[in-house]
């Protein structure tokens, strides 16, 4: 008995391990033949934005080095908390990955207490892909030609002068409560629905001053209806050689501006997540893809998924201290 009892265990403990062994050869070869349907891309603004481009231009180029159509779906909303969501919440196989931004993976874990998502924990970083400036720029009726002449304007005014942003909350209104503190000034937020909105009363003189990003703001300061002030960016942009960072002007803590990058859910296999990241850095090589994105203002930033991971986290502490600072939460 002792002996056929021992038989049948075997039998089933060897049974197991076939079956654990197959699955294992089966996930490995799905791995190794990476991708082998569409991928879906998904943007957390709506179509037409610079997240957005930056994306298409992803899925475009890298789709053609992975042999496999990368589809971009745009899901906006909540400051680009539900796209990332989605993303979050998708089977880790790689056929599902998200456009990170500065926003949804900095400023907004600052002040939304309730996101439903860990910009660490739930994410696996592939690669950032473009870094874009934005340009703080003031209606031409605002009686200064340089940011430290709008300075002093705004202390010897206090409350006088007001700022748009695309909302309470968002990346740019929390950008300039940085520069509010770090300048000593108080500018008056008005927020609005939308990016959109906010530029166009900027353009109109229904406020004083705008930060966004160099891709929107660029047609009007180039035509005379925004006067750009400062860029926040590591470097001067092509586009406007002549005005200074946040950086030169002695603001380094505001930081060196946005960026668009690719994860995927948190647990991909880290072959997934190496194929794709060459793939990317691969697309990027692209004269094509180089031009296009240096004609929205943007610069490209290959990165590897640790070096991708610290950008991150350094965003997030970032905007953690100074939503701390300003007391900006949101529901």
């Amino acid at each position: 008995m002792n002996r056929a009892t021992m038989t049948r265990r075997q039998l089933m403990m060897s049974g197991a391990a076939a079956a654990a062994t197959m699955v294992f050869a089966g996930n490995a070869c799905a791995q190794a033949n990476y991708p082998t349907r569409p991928i879906r891309l998904i943007v957390p603004f709506a179509a037409g934005g610079s997240t957005d481009l930056s994306a298409r231009l992803v899925a475009e180029f890298a789709g053609r080095e992975l042999g496999q159509s990368i589809v971009v779906e745009n899901k906006g909303g909540a400051g680009g908390s539900l796209g990332m969501e989605q993303v979050a919440g998708s089977a880790p196989d790689g056929y599902t990955i998200g456009m990170a931004t500065v926003s949804t993976h900095g400023s907004n874990p600052a002040v939304y207490p309730r996101l439903k998502y860990d910009p660490i924990k739930d994410f696996a970083p592939v690669t950032n892909v473009v870094a874009i400036p934005s340009v703080f720029a003031v209606h031409p009726s605002v009686p200064a030609k340089t940011m430290q002449e709008f300075i002093a304007l705004a202390r010897a005014n206090p409350g006088k002068y007001s700022f748009a942003s695309p909302g309470a909350g968002s990346l740019g209104h929390v950008n300039i409560e940085n520069f509010m503190m770090l300048a000593k000034i108080d500018l008056l937020h008005v927020p609005y629905k939308g990016a959109g909105l906010a530029l166009n009363d900027a353009v109109a003189g229904q406020v004083n001053a705008i930060t966004d990003n160099l891709s929107s703001t660029l047609p009007h300061v180039k035509s005379g209806k925004l006067r750009a002030l400062a860029v926040l960016g590591a470097s001067r942009s092509a586009q406007l050689p002549n005005v200074p960072t946040y950086a030169e002007l002695g603001f380094k803590d505001m930081g060196e501006g946005g960026w668009f990058g690719i994860v995927a859910p948190a647990g991909t296999p880290p072959a997934i997540i190496t194929r794709l990241n060459q793939a990317i850095h691969k697309a990027m090589l692209n004269p094509e893809f180089k031009r296009k994105v240096e004609e929205s203002g943007g610069t490209l930033v290959p990165t590897t998924p640790e070096q991708f991971k610290a950008q991150i986290q350094q965003a997030m502490a970032r905007y953690a201290r100074v939503a701390k600072a300003a007391e900006i939460k949101l529901d």
